[in-house]
């Protein structure tokens, strides 16, 4: 099987929000955007040249997604330690903090934080790996 790309995609009510914590909290890119298509706005984010990113649509009339179990994670595997509280700072200093997650495994050696949709992603870090 070829894959050229892997997106992710979901809806949110939350855009400018959502754009923020991933953008500026994670420091992920917008690598495309667009507006009012059909009635849609959208930011395609993720690692530049990589082929996968995450997609955030916004329809015009609304567009709710309601959050997944708590256990419905996007876990993003990271070397650097440092790197990780870093971003952990930032997302709190942004009124996003760590959360208890339901997996006690993903404390272990990661910190689990919800975006603004209260979907979670783990920063994992991978050192003794």
């Amino acid at each position: 099987m070829q894959v050229v790309q892997v997106r992710m995609a979901r809806p949110t009510d939350q855009l400018d929000k959502v754009k923020e914590f991933y953008v500026d909290g994670f420091g992920l890119e917008v690598v495309e955007h667009f507006e009012n298509h059909q009635g849609y706005d959208g930011l395609m984010i993720g690692l530049p040249g990589k082929g996968y990113h995450l997609e955030f649509t916004q329809h015009v009339d609304g567009s709710p997604c309601p959050a997944p179990t708590h256990d419905n994670l996007l876990v993003f595997y990271m070397p650097d330690e440092k790197q990780i509280e870093l971003i952990v700072n930032r997302l709190e200093e942004m009124g996003y903090p760590v959360v208890e997650p339901e997996n006690p495994y993903w404390a272990e050696r990661g910190k689990t934080i919800e975006d603004p949709d209260g979907w979670r992603i783990v920063l994992m870090n991978t050192n003794g790996i």
